[in-house]
């Protein structure tokens, strides 16, 4: 399990923290071009409905949405193109034995500079059903409920 540098975010997805539980997390490198690079900077990304594969033994992230770049013209790539992510041989034959035994998924949870280079944390995550969801929404908002209770208390 392996935390995030500090690094600057680049993106999160928010839904998969709404949407999954999070067992453990990873973080991997992300093979992309200059253009895609440059887009990255200005922050024109959507994580929002991604995923990893495993094939061939490569893990490789789909429906990461970066725009291209503006002044890009011919370098430019497709936007939802798959994205091959970097990691290590046994972490990835690991996540893909989670996957299989275990009936998880891989997600991308969120993209990041570490120094120039662009990093990816993926998380390995079990599908939440709806009273699940219902039941971390009612816990953020007690905990809501008491953090303005509280702050009310000491500012009178």
């Amino acid at each position: 399990m392996v935390k995030k540098t500090d690094g600057k975010t680049i993106a999160t997805n928010k839904k998969a923290y709404h949407d999954y539980f999070i067992e453990e997390t990873y973080e991997a490198g992300i093979e992309l071009f200059g253009t895609e690079v440059k887009s990255l900077r200005n922050g024109a990304v959507n994580l929002k409905d991604s995923y990893c594969t495993i094939e061939k033994g490569e893990l490789y992230a789909v429906g990461i949405h970066i725009s291209p770049y503006e002044k890009g013209n011919v370098f430019n790539r497709e936007p939802l193109r798959d994205k091959k992510l970097l990691m290590h041989k046994k972490e990835i034959l690991k996540l893909l034995g989670a996957v299989g035994r275990e009936g998880l998924t891989i997600i991308p949870l969120s993209l990041y500079f570490s120094g120039s280079r662009v990093k990816v944390q993926v998380g390995l995550c079990k599908g939440k059903k709806l009273y699940d969801k219902r039941e971390t929404d009612a816990k953020r908002q007690a905990i809501r409920d008491i953090e303005r209770a509280t702050k009310e208390k000491y500012t009178l």
